[in-house]
């Protein structure tokens, strides 16, 4: 859909709809002392326990949408995806592994799945800190509301947060009886039923029980191994108590249980009708080599790797797929992956008289296991088998809060003081390995790529022509070619090899000090001072696992074929130098040797930070309020859990020393951010709007990018003075910067509004906007010190990050109309999110641009009277948009470059094939709910 079309549905819908999702303004993640709804004194004013307190929505100063149970109800949200259709600053995406799934505000997120970063929009349940932002794609069971609060949150309690954070809020325990039951079933064999029920155990004790099932058919078919994949099959549990033995104590004690047994996550390859500038690099109608021809016919408007593939196995409609959701997996590869996550909390407050102490203790465990047929075809190129004692990602994590805060000079001052601590211990283990058919894949794919294409012949050794084809290579590259022709041969049964067991062992310490204090200057202005010292430190420890000996092998009989002259004389040919460090890359991508095994890395780090926040709010009237504020925002270094950052696979780790010596690759330093808003808000009662103006200045950026062979997590910052093109060439060397030059890099400024309105009892409508430019600066370095920016990120300067489109516009209309005079009501409910374009490529190929779309869910239903129950017929993604959450490049698909593909800006990939994971199709069903 074009732009034009695409914003004219989303006006359409804001037009129709011009209901529950409320801009309000909050801080912190405190949980409330009680629901919203018992807060709530006039029926058409919005409460918040954003600073712990209390409060307006038009007394909090801070940007953040609030979604209550009603409105996530009707927008069908089980996890906080479906957020993205009701605040339009937020997209959350999944990719490889939903384990760690992707949330960003403005545009700002931590992207990609490595668990070794933290998130910049991290996820809070009930006040406690979740390791990663991924754990908020699973069930959530009763929800009271949902907070998403956007800019840096540095000041108050829990984790600090470069770009924001959602606060989750469950429904607490009761002192009177009630239970509620729902079931729904929908296309795709959806099943989910849940339920609750609270009450009593006596006068000063109540408990609660929340549970969830969901079973579900995948989005995709795997025809190969005739399974579904992308599909759902997952329980939770929730128990509550709540204890007030008088007026001033409340002790809320939480257990959860989430399991998890599902396939996840396949993905589809980019083609020419998904965007232009794929032109022939996925044409299957214009193949490099011709099949069938003896010797091979050359086309080179083509690509090697699609005959290659095809030659191997792969059908040839996979590689022009559209939007088709058939995948064609390796016979006996797997996407089966298992979670389970649970944990305890205990929150106490307690009113001391002249001040209120709250504490809030949780332990969690985290324990998440992913198999993949990782190079996303059929050929059996690259997998994680499916072994639990090799395979997962496990955090153990501890965390206390303590607020104590209360009022001083007769309410002139609502101060607040307090401390966080944090212990969280993260074991990664991975057994990546090479497929079953990579040796021959790989060979094929370097003689393919090379003057020897006529003789690629894919079902004889070398992948050459018998005889006549080793003889012409031995002849090919001179005096090495005895040398080019055995690790040649090496390379052919480099099958199933990699990984035995890698394990990487993290335990990092948290601790903060913060106080944030209120200054009611006159009964019209207040000055809000926030300011925390923060201390993180990160300990790794990483031992490796590895029977692919073929890479040193490899190593050893080409490497002194890369060397180009002996005492002023060539002995190598440029063809054998080329044939030589394409061998050693293809036997050793990932860093995947036999040389690692056995080989322990240490490593340590630890940094000291001071955050905070200025508010200055004034009130005009009574109805309006205006604020300006800056917030200083802090997100913590860490180390890239991926052996492949540790060096280039084209030297030994013996050249270096070993890999302790290389250890400091895998370091990355804390991501800090300047923000300043100036915002107004207007509210009276049934109606409000809210107006924010916003610039964030990022400085070490942290950003995770999968080039195809490997991961790179690189911070980025700019340049104040020119670099002359030196950060957008393909050298690594070019585009030093001084470091007393170093400054931010990114920058995310706009404007957010945000209206609701309630005309009438039955009648909610919502819209919110979002126009932001989250960019990178026009010069760019990788680090702080000013080295040269890595050359895959070479289209990031002056650029628009990944995931973040100019425009959103989201909108809501709910109308709950009486039917006759028993108190029957009827349900229509329709909300919208409309996107402009954006890339969802982390380095910005234009291959991965995804145009503006649209997305719709409505429901209409009947309730009987007091909502007893209710039957309501629901569907999500109405228009059954087809759209890519994130698109990539296809792991170790990467073909020979010819002056055909030499267009650094349409196709700065080269040969390089494109996959990508794609959003939820239409889907809809019928749910009955009852309560009592």
């Amino acid at each position: 859909m074009k732009m034009s079309s695409t914003l004219g549905l989303g006006v359409s819908v804001v037009a129709l709809s011009l209901v529950s999702i409320t801009p309000a303004m909050a801080q912190s993640t405190d949980p409330a002392d009680t629901t919203a709804e018992e807060q709530v004194q006039d029926p058409g004013e919005i409460v918040v326990m954003a600073q712990g307190r209390a409060q307006a929505l038009a007394d909090v100063p801070v940007a953040i949408s609030a979604v209550n149970a009603e409105a996530l109800s009707n927008s069908g949200a089980n996890d906080i995806r479906q957020l993205n259709q009701l605040a339009p600053s937020l997209i959350v995406s999944s990719s490889g592994s939903e384990a760690n799934g992707s949330a960003r505000i403005r545009g700002i997120g931590t992207v990609g799945d490595n668990p070794g970063l933290e998130s910049s929009v991290p996820v809070f349940i009930d006040g406690v800190y979740r390791s990663r932002s991924g754990i908020g794609l699973s069930e959530l069971g009763e929800i009271d509301r949902v907070e998403v609060q956007r800019g840096p949150q540095g000041t108050l309690g829990g984790r600090n947060s470069s770009a924001g954070l959602i606060s989750i809020y469950s429904k607490k325990p009761q002192f009177q009886f009630g239970a509620n039951g729902e079931a729904t079933y929908g296309n795709y064999d959806f099943v989910r039923v849940g339920g609750s029920i609270t009450g009593p155990l006596s006068e000063t004790l109540a408990a609660r029980v929340d549970g969830v099932y969901v079973r579900r058919d995948g989005f995709l078919t795997d025809t190969r191994n005739n399974v579904d994949v992308n599909n759902r099959n997952r329980f939770f549990v929730r128990g509550q108590l709540l204890w007030e033995p008088n007026s001033d104590i409340s002790v809320r004690l939480i257990g959860d249980y989430t399991w998890r047994d599902e396939r996840c996550c396949g993905a589809i390859y980019v083609d020419k009708s998904v965007n232009p500038y794929i032109g022939n690099l996925n044409d299957p109608a214009n193949p490099l080599l011709q099949a069938g021809a003896s010797p091979a016919r050359v086309n080179d408007s083509g690509n090697n790797i699609i005959n290659v593939l095809r030659d191997l196995g792969q059908p040839m409609a996979g590689f022009n797929p559209g939007y088709d959701r058939t995948i064609y997996v390796s016979p006996g590869r797997t996407f089966d992956g298992k979670t389970k996550d649970y944990g305890f909390s205990g929150e106490v407050k307690w009113d001391l008289g002249g001040a209120t102490l709250t504490s809030i203790t949780a332990y969690r465990e985290y324990r998440s296991g992913q198999a993949g047929d990782v190079d996303y075809s059929a050929v059996d190129i690259l997998y994680r088998a499916d072994e639990p004692e090799k395979l997962y990602r496990q955090f153990h994590t501890f965390t206390q809060e303590l607020r104590l805060q209360g009022e001083a000079f007769e309410g002139k001052l609502d101060w607040l003081v307090g401390g966080f601590y944090s212990d969280e211990k993260l074991t990664v283990r991975d057994n990546l390995k090479f497929g079953t058919e990579y040796g021959r894949f790989a060979t094929c794919r370097l003689f393919s790529g090379t003057g020897l294409a006529a003789l690629y012949s894919p079902t004889s050794p070398l992948c050459l022509a018998p005889t006549v084809g080793p003889a012409t290579l031995a002849g090919a590259v001179g005096a090495s070619g005895t040398d080019i022709v055995a690790a040649a041969t090496a390379l052919d049964s480099l099958n199933n090899l990699g990984s035995t067991g890698d394990e990487y062992r993290q335990h990092g310490k948290n601790w903060a000090l913060f106080t944030h204090n209120i200054f009611h200057i006159t009964d019209k202005l207040d000055l809000t001072l926030g300011v925390r010292y923060t201390n993180d430190k990160k300990d790794l420890g990483a031992n490796f696992g590895n029977n692919n000996a073929v890479c040193t092998t490899v190593q050893g009989l080409v490497s002194d074929d890369m060397t180009t002259t002996t005492a002023g004389t060539t002995t190598q040919s440029a063809t054998a130098r080329a044939l030589a460090g394409g061998l050693i890359g293809l036997a050793c991508q990932g860093n995947s040797t036999a040389e690692l095994n056995g080989v322990a890395i240490k490593s340590s780090r630890s940094e000291d930070e001071w955050t905070g926040t200025a508010v200055l709010s004034y009130r005009p009237t009574d109805d309006l309020m205006t604020y300006a504020s800056y917030s200083r925002g802090y997100k913590a270094g860490g180390f890239n859990l991926d052996r492949s950052a540790l060096k280039s696979p084209l030297r030994t780790f013996a050249s270096f020393g070993g890999a302790q010596n290389l250890v400091a690759n895998l370091a990355f330093e804390p991501e800090l951010v300047n923000s300043y808003e100036l915002g107004a808000k207007y509210s009276t009662g049934p109606f409000s709007l809210s107006a924010t103006l916003f610039r964030s200045d990022f400085s070490s950026f942290q950003l995770n990018t999968f080039n195809g062979s490997v991961f790179l997590v690189q911070n980025i910052n700019g340049c104040a003075t020119g670099l002359n093109g030196g950060d957008r060439d393909t050298s690594a060397t070019t585009g030093a910067c001084a470091p007393a030059d170093v400054s931010w890099g990114v920058r995310s400024e706009g404007v957010e509004l945000e209206t609701s309105i309630v005309p009438a009892r039955n009648f909610r409508v919502a819209a919110g906007l979002t126009y932001a430019k989250t960019k990178y600066r026009s010069d760019l370095v990788g680090t702080n010190a000013g080295a040269p920016l890595d050359p895959a990120l070479r289209l990031l300067p002056g650029n628009t990050m990944s995931n973040a489109p100019e425009l959103v516009i989201t909108s809501s209309f709910s109308w709950t109309p009486d039917l006759g005079s028993n108190g029957h009501t009827g349900l229509i409910y329709v909300d919208s999110r409309t996107s402009s374009d954006y890339n969802t490529g982390s380095d910005l190929f234009p291959q991965k641009e995804q145009d503006a779309f649209s997305v719709v869910n409505a429901r209409v239903g009947v309730r009987g009277p007091d909502q007893k129950w209710a039957l309501e017929f629901w569907v999500q993604n109405l228009f059954d948009k087809d759209y890519a959450q994130v698109a990539f490049n296809t792991p170790f698909q990467a073909g020979a470059s010819t002056p055909a593909f030499s267009d650094a800006t349409h196709y700065p990939g080269g040969r390089q094939l494109f996959s990508q994971f794609l959003g939820e199709p239409r889907t809809y069903g019928v749910t009955l709910r009852g309560k009592f």
